[in-house]
């Protein structure tokens, strides 16, 4: 788990904390607009130090790029930052209903993520304790993010935007915690339970 936690953080860092961190900054140094381009101008220097490194870029990093560049045209189009964060936010709306409904299905969501970070036997991911697990996670993940987009339109409508960055990152981050240490919990415990079979 260490070392899954070590190899995500960086990730997380760069791509979730920093961007908001960088937009509060620039906001509060020249308004708006400068909080869009110092986001911005964090992922393109993120795709061009990998160019000139001649390191891969991955595909997360493209359709980050892609994806605020979409979010600055909309919010200088529409004359409201606030249209920065609505495509992330139906993001989330998005993420939780894939979770829900593939619940129970022959491989829900969380299934696929999992086996992704970590590559687990097939006798063991069928297995009829995993297979349970991997329900329970996908209806878990799914209702946080339902609770996790919920939260994040109210904010964005309700508040200033310094408001809603300091309120929903924090909340955010507190409800993406206890959901991971909860999810890696509840795979200690199934992964014990099959050890203690006979």
């Amino acid at each position: 788990m260490g070392t899954l936690l070590l190899h995500a953080a960086p990730r997380v860092l760069e791509s979730m904390i920093l961007p908001v961190a960088l937009f509060y900054a620039g906001m509060l140094a020249g308004g708006e607009v400068a909080g869009m381009a110092a986001s911005a101008a964090w992922v393109f220097g993120g795709m061009a130090v990998r160019l000139v490194r001649g390191r891969p870029m991955p595909g997360t990093v493209i359709l980050a790029a892609v994806g605020i560049t979409a979010r600055v045209v909309v919010a200088l189009v529409a004359g409201d930052v606030r249209w920065f964060f609505l495509p992330p936010t139906c993001g989330v709306f998005a993420v939780s209903l894939v979770f829900l409904a593939t619940a129970r299905g022959r491989r829900p969501l969380a299934e696929r993520i999992t086996l992704d970070l970590v590559p687990l036997p097939g006798h063991v991911a069928g297995d009829p304790v995993m297979r349970r697990f991997f329900v329970r996670q996908s209806l878990a993940w799914g209702c946080a993010q339902l609770l996790n987009g919920t939260l994040t339109l109210w904010i964005l409508l309700s508040q200033t935007i310094g408001t809603f960055l300091a309120l929903r990152t924090s909340l955010v981050a507190l409800l993406m915690t206890a959901m991971a240490v909860a999810s890696v919990l509840d795979f200690r415990r199934c992964l014990r339970a099959l050890q203690l079979r006979p």
